[in-house]
């Protein structure tokens, strides 16, 4: 039987999971939808930005649980 802790973590991984799959589906929607429509580069820098935050923020919950498994 699994213990709270490993509920938790896995719970937190698919949180990861999700948080990775949806920004990088948004990162390349936004890409095209300023290439089809001609948007400011500005936009693309902040798609860039939000994206690479998301990705920071999961491999930071994805490395501390990695941790707390092998403590």
């Amino acid at each position: 039987m699994r213990g709270t802790g490993q509920d938790r973590d896995a719970a937190q991984m698919r949180l990861a999971a999700i948080v990775i799959a949806v920004a990088m589906c948004g990162w390349l929607l936004v890409q095209w939808l300023g290439s089809r429509y001609g948007w400011a580069g500005e936009w693309a820098f902040l798609a860039d930005l939000a994206a690479m935050g998301a990705f920071v923020w999961s491999l930071i919950v994805t490395w501390r649980i990695w941790r707390r498994r092998n403590a």
